[in-house]
């Protein structure tokens, strides 16, 4: 596990557009595409405006990306809540990425339709063996949530499938979302976390005793892959093993 600390929001973006770009080229060095796993949330945001202007926007071979997200909330992609609808408004409405290669939750379904549609895809791309995502983008949440896996709730415990649909009852709505046994098998995942409300959290997850019904952010723990935590200094406040 590594930990970069940057000292403040922007300077966090700056600092993921970066090891992103970086982590792209270096990545298609190799092969012929690039699949990366989406976030949603205030700091993807911002780095999303990031990589769609310059100097990133012209680094990137965008026709080379294959696009999924994380997780998603059960709503229209127009909604203002929607992670794919916010991608497209922040980044790939500005860049060109074929369609096909991009990959929305299906919320015109049922939600376990949704899941087993994503499920469909995800097996189409990844075998039941070997890396999956070669880069998954978290976040993480006040609670210590990360992707759809929230305090409390069954999902965290997954061991074996790679979508989940459920009803969350704190927020009243369905979610979808990819569970632990796929992220752990991707070949890098990168939580992006800032502000002070993250702060006694994060310590929890990276310093505390394991309790993921507590703390689901502790699930993701890649089996070959790197994972990589970019905070920056009040969500690092804490924190004491640097």
């Amino acid at each position: 596990m590594q930990l970069i600390v940057k000292k403040n929001p922007a300077d966090l973006a700056k600092a993921a557009a970066e090891f992103i770009t970086k982590r792209i080229k270096d990545v298609l060095k190799k092969q012929d595409r690039f699949t990366i796993a989406l976030s949603g949330g205030s700091t993807p945001k911002a780095l999303h405006e990031l990589l769609a202007k310059s100097p990133y926007v012209e680094q990137i071979p965008w026709l080379q990306l294959h696009v999924f997200w994380g997780d998603e909330r059960y709503v229209p992609i127009d909604d203002p809540q929607s992670n794919a609808g916010m991608a497209y408004d922040t980044l790939l409405g500005h860049v060109y990425t074929p369609e096909s290669q991009i990959h929305v939750w299906r919320t015109d379904l049922e939600p376990d339709a949704a899941a087993a549609d994503y499920d469909r895809v995800l097996h189409d791309y990844f075998g039941d063996t070997g890396p999956t995502f070669d880069l998954v983008l978290l976040g993480m949440g006040d609670d210590g949530h990360t992707l759809s896996l929230f305090p409390g709730t069954e999902v965290v415990h997954e061991q074996t499938a790679w979508t989940k649909a459920f009803f969350l009852t704190q927020q009243a709505m369905y979610r979808l979302t990819l569970t632990a046994p796929l992220v752990n098998r991707a070949s890098c995942v990168a939580f992006l976390v800032a502000g002070p409300k993250k702060a006694a959290p994060l310590k929890e997850v990276l310093e505390g005793e394991y309790d993921p019904d507590q703390y689901p952010s502790q699930v993701i723990k890649p089996t070959q892959g790197e994972l990589i935590w970019l905070v920056d200094t009040q969500a690092a406040e804490l924190i004491t093993k640097r």
